[in-house]
């Protein structure tokens, strides 16, 4: 008996120092996290869901129709688009969140530093800031392959209580048969002109966070504005911030929750009417 006793302190011995032994590799391995700037602590609580939704691996990721797109929730602002031909786009490509595939095209804008970075990748073709360095506006009308990507400028609070003229662009991307929109860090309204150059929109990535962007009752002006039949929450910092958005706008539109972070959208699925469409993670 006293043999057998030793034996199972022995194995139980051995396993809880395998586990140490796994615990510590874990942690040693784990991928270091940029240090938070102050501003991001600030303007941007909660950034990344703490348990990431899975996105398939680009070579396992079957094959889109010419009129199709496929819209991927990365976390935050950052949306990965993919067209029929496999170009890739990030949105709001930063330092903090970044799809899991390099990019052909990103996009970036100058609120604070998780909708940019200074140090993109050099592998990626084209890096497309929202704002110029002389107030100006931005202006981009690029096409590459089977993508049209154009910006239309909006300003930005400074972090004096300013403005800061034309610091978010509204990236617009032409892709299989859809137009998509992405929001970007909107802070205002949009007049007449700024819709009149945005155009026809299929799809509208929007920021729902009811404070750092827009609030609420102006984030719905621009939704109603827009008039996208299906459009796609971001940059909200959990399941509240969500769910008091959805509660503002579902008896207007319908609301529904996705499965995956991953959608195949075509001019033919779209929705008759105005939808939400929440992909997991934020």
């Amino acid at each position: 008996m006293a043999a057998i006793c030793l034996t199972r302190l022995t194995i139980l011995a051995a396993s809880l120092l395998c586990l140490t032994r796994t615990d510590v590799l874990a942690q040693s391995a784990a991928p270091q996290t940029p240090e938070a700037k102050p501003e991001m602590t600030e303007s941007c609580p909660g950034l990344v869901a703490s348990q990431r939704s899975p996105v398939l691996p680009a070579a396992i990721r079957p094959g889109l129709a010419p009129n199709e797109a496929r819209i991927t929730y990365v976390g935050h602002s950052t949306f990965l688009i993919e067209s029929p031909k496999l170009v890739r786009i990030a949105t709001d490509y930063n330092d903090y969140v970044r799809s899991p595939v390099l990019p052909d095209i990103v996009t970036m804008n100058h609120a604070h530093s998780t909708h940019y970075t200074d140090r993109p990748d050099p592998d990626i073709k084209f890096v497309l800031r929202g704002w110029r360095d002389d107030g100006k506006p931005a202006n981009h009308d690029m096409t590459y392959s089977d993508v049209h990507v154009r910006s239309v400028s909006t300003n930005i609070r400074d972090w004096n209580g300013g403005t800061e003229r034309n610091g978010n662009s509204i990236f617009i991307f032409e892709v299989g048969s859809l137009c998509i929109a992405h929001l970007g860090h909107l802070h205002h309204t949009l007049t007449q002109q700024q819709l009149n150059d945005i155009g026809h929109v299929d799809v509208l990535l929007v920021p729902v966070d009811g404070g750092y962007t827009l609030d609420l009752e102006g984030m719905v002006e621009v939704i109603q504005a827009v008039k996208a039949p299906l459009m796609v929450p971001m940059h909200y910092f959990g399941a509240f911030t969500l769910r008091r958005f959805l509660a503002r706008v579902n008896q207007q539109y319908e609301v529904e929750f996705a499965e995956t972070p991953s959608v195949v959208v075509s001019k033919t699925t779209l929705p008759s009417k105005g939808k939400f469409l929440v992909l997991p993670g934020h």
